[in-house]
């Protein structure tokens, strides 16, 4: 950490009345959450056309398509 973000934590920590390492572990529970969610877009992202379902019309039928699906 540099002198500059110390400084700027201490300052922060007495503007909201919490600990120094309250805010970082915030902070660090905020980033691993990002993370998380990123990875897991990021999952998403690559199965997208992986998977074909015989038919063309899934993008503007998907209501039916997954009511179907979901009744079997």
């Amino acid at each position: 950490m540099t002198g500059d973000q110390a400084e700027a934590l201490r300052r922060l920590a007495a503007v909201r009345r919490r600990s120094q390492a309250a805010l970082l572990r915030d902070a660090l529970d905020e980033l691993l959450r990002d993370d998380t969610l990123a990875r897991r877009i990021e999952h998403a992202r690559e199965v997208i056309g992986a998977f074909r379902s015989g038919t063309s019309d899934t993008a503007e039928e998907h209501d039916r398509a997954l009511t179907a699906a979901l009744d079997t």
